[in-house]
């Protein structure tokens, strides 16, 4: 596998940056950027437990083994290339392989970097989400306590998140559903064989969610998108 980073500090809130980074330097490409696709997969895993340096080292072995054969077909131009050895290695880390040592950090943003993000999320949302947007001005207003509890404070987000994705579903006409699922079948085409059931259908639940919010102007409210 490629080398690590002897003093990589591990981060709940930097998964999304450092997968990207890792796999623009696995493929030598620093301004490769990630598909839709891509980032659908890497919330996926984020969503199903996928431990970030179960994702490294699977981009690493997959790219590893990618340039030991001796005839390169085309250039990997995708990260679920690497979905297979991903999971590969996080059964490895459940298995009992020892990981490696983990380094407490402290918080990744400020208070005002956090208050910031959420009144930001809270402006950008249309009129007729104005519950929402009135939960994400509230907890602005308390982004000092927050930062003590981040992941309680993700668990809020993620339920606000949910129920706008409802609410812009039920909004949502045929037409749009139909265009959506169209892309996902055109996307995913080449990487349905090389995936399981379970992966796909997680896969295709994000890459559905994401592009719903994206077409309903709406945002992001997770603390991972703090990029």
């Amino acid at each position: 596998m490629g080398t690590e980073p002897p003093d990589l500090v591990f981060n709940y809130f930097n998964y999304f940056t450092e997968i990207e980074e890792h796999f623009q330097r696995a493929r030598g490409t620093s301004l490769f950027l990630l598909s839709p696709l891509d980032w659908a997969l890497v919330e996926s895993w984020k969503n199903s437990g996928v431990p970030l340096e179960a994702v490294l080292r699977g981009i690493d072995e997959a790219f590893e083994k990618w340039r030991s054969r001796k005839v390169k077909t085309q250039m990997v131009n995708s990260l679920t290339f690497c979905a297979q050895a991903v999971l590969t290695e996080a059964q490895n880390m459940a298995s009992g392989e020892p990981a490696r040592e983990r380094k407490e950090s402290a918080p990744p943003f400020s208070a005002d970097e956090l208050r910031g993000y959420l009144e930001r999320n809270a402006a950008s949302l249309p009129s007729d989400f104005a519950e929402t947007a009135g939960s994400l001005r509230k907890l602005a207003a308390e982004a000092g306590q927050h930062l003590a509890d981040l992941e309680g404070l993700e668990r809020r987000l993620t339920v606000l998140e949910e129920k706008m994705l409802a609410e812009a579903r039920a909004r949502q006409t045929e037409e749009q559903a139909l265009e959506a699922r169209t892309e996902l079948d055109r996307q995913l085409r080449p990487y349905r064989g090389k995936m399981t059931a379970g992966q796909l259908s997680m896969l295709e639940k994000q890459f559905l969610e994401r592009s719903l919010l994206e077409k309903s102007g709406l945002p992001r409210l997770s603390l991972f998108y703090m990029r």
